[in-house]
């Protein structure tokens, strides 16, 4: 990040690692071949921790809910002490699947093929005529396939890796990012999940780098300061990434170009915390972002946002999106969460499950609409999980906008005229991105830092 010295700039926490890269050209084959996307199955995915679920929508004992991962189907189930414990979704006497729903309640699971019953801590209670199996009752013998399991921020993570770390070293800095803003309180309304004719990988690139947002969206430079001298990028250790952009102000880019600084979403901003823009006119309209933070702090109490509390000035405003390995992305606001997640298809390298939804805190008592990338939202609406195909509908206009490149790339990464990628620097995320799924393939693990021990150097 260039260095500034202007008093309304302020570095966030503490600078992460960025460790060294090795110079990765990410050639157009790790987009669709066949051999590479098993590599990656075999290697990567079962090796890492995987976000598949959700607290909230779990919330008593024989709650499950049901999620797909390449071929694997993972079952998430409350216990009786009130733990989450993840089981492979198939019945371990001849494979059939368990459930097909994504959410459900159950006394126990109970095979579908021959009424084998399996209690919701994994155990075999039942199975059809137990005298006449050689080896014995099953009872007593088998139980379901049971895999590392972990929650936090409300979200449930899994792991297939019997040797895993444990959850909190994996995720290592953003542990203690996320603690604050309380995630685990807040309520999703917006939830749509496409099947998408392009990697998983695609999308995960163009998340770890904002040098597309003023060709591809180019309505955000109203609210938020695109321009790259202004942003502080971040790599981890573990392989996670982190990009800091100041919000709540205009970009400096519409100042280069001689443009009006106060367009309308930031008007709105302003009005949303009793602020009025034409307050902000004439000269004024870089103070925008220190008179939101005021703002927010006055009525953010008043609200009954309690983890305003928590927050630091710059937290309140500003714009902090995460690429976490493998597979999610998520931008991060005092009052949203944008969750973005890619997850491979079962057997196509050119096609992925892309999940655009969104999160918000739900304070009691507080009856104005949610706003969402999608719009406004009511409240105590409740929101149904759409599942559709590319195109079928929209996503959104900001997502649309960047699954028309995404879809576009995977046809290009087929050409041989595609030699490897000529990055910016501002565009380094991807290339480790890339370099720590090659880690995994070659039987590597990241070396993971807290981020107490990088506070420290």
């Amino acid at each position: 990040m260039t260095a500034r010295t202007d008093s309304w700039y302020a570095q966030p926490a503490e600078k992460w690692p960025d460790p060294q890269l090795k110079g990765h050209i990410i050639p157009g084959y790790r987009y669709h071949s066949k051999e590479f996307f098993h590599q990656e199955w075999e290697n990567m995915w079962t090796k890492v921790w995987l976000l598949l679920g959700r607290e909230d929508e779990i919330p008593e004992p024989g709650d499950y809910q049901q999620e797909e991962v390449g071929p694997e189907s993972i079952l998430m189930v409350r216990q009786q002490d009130g733990s989450v414990r993840a089981f492979y979704n198939v019945c371990q006497h001849r494979g059939a699947r368990l459930v097909f729903n994504e959410l459900g309640t159950v006394d126990a699971f109970t095979c579908p093929y021959h009424g084998w019953r399996w209690e919701i801590d994994g155990s075999l209670t039942f199975a059809l005529d137990p005298e006449d199996f050689p080896e014995g009752d099953p009872c007593g013998k088998l139980t379901l396939n049971e895999i590392a399991c972990d929650t936090f921020a409300g979200f449930i993570w899994v792991n297939m890796d019997p040797d895993c770390v444990s959850l909190k070293e994996f995720l290592g800095p953003i542990w203690d990012d996320w603690s604050a803003y309380e995630i685990h309180t807040w309520k999703r309304y917006l939830a749509l999940t496409a099947t998408v004719p392009c990697n998983w990988k695609v999308i995960l690139d163009n998340f770890n780098e904002s040098y597309h947002l003023p060709t591809v969206h180019p309505q955000v430079d109203g609210v938020v300061e695109e321009n790259y001298q202004w942003t502080q990028f971040d790599m981890s250790e573990e392989g996670h990434n982190r990009m800091w952009m100041q919000s709540g102000t205009p970009s400096h880019s519409l100042a280069k170009r001689g443009e009006e600084l106060l367009k309308p979403g930031l008007a709105y901003m302003l009005e949303q915390w009793g602020l009025n823009p034409d307050d902000f006119r004439g000269g004024r309209e870089f103070e925008t972002r220190e008179a939101l933070q005021k703002a927010m702090r006055v009525k953010g109490k008043e609200m009954g946002y309690t983890q305003f509390d928590n927050l630091k000035d710059h937290q309140l405003t500003d714009t902090y999106h995460y690429t976490l390995f493998p597979n999610f992305a998520v931008s991060v606001w005092a009052d949203g969460f944008h969750f973005l997640r890619a997850r491979p298809h079962p057997t196509d390298p050119g096609q992925c499950l892309f999940d655009n939804w969104w999160y918000a805190p739900a304070p009691e008592g507080l009856t104005t609409p949610v706003m969402t990338i999608n719009g406004p939202v009511e409240r105590d609406a409740e929101v149904e999980h759409e599942v559709f195909n590319y195109l079928d509908r929209s996503l959104s206009n900001l997502i649309d906008q960047d699954m028309g490149i995404t879809t576009g790339q995977q046809l290009g990464f087929r050409s041989r005229a595609y030699k490897g990628v000529y990055l910016a620097k501002q565009e380094h995320r991807i290339r480790r991105y890339h370099e720590v799924i090659d880690e995994y393939i070659e039987g590597k693990r990241p070396a993971p830092r807290r981020s107490s021990a990088i506070a420290a150097e």
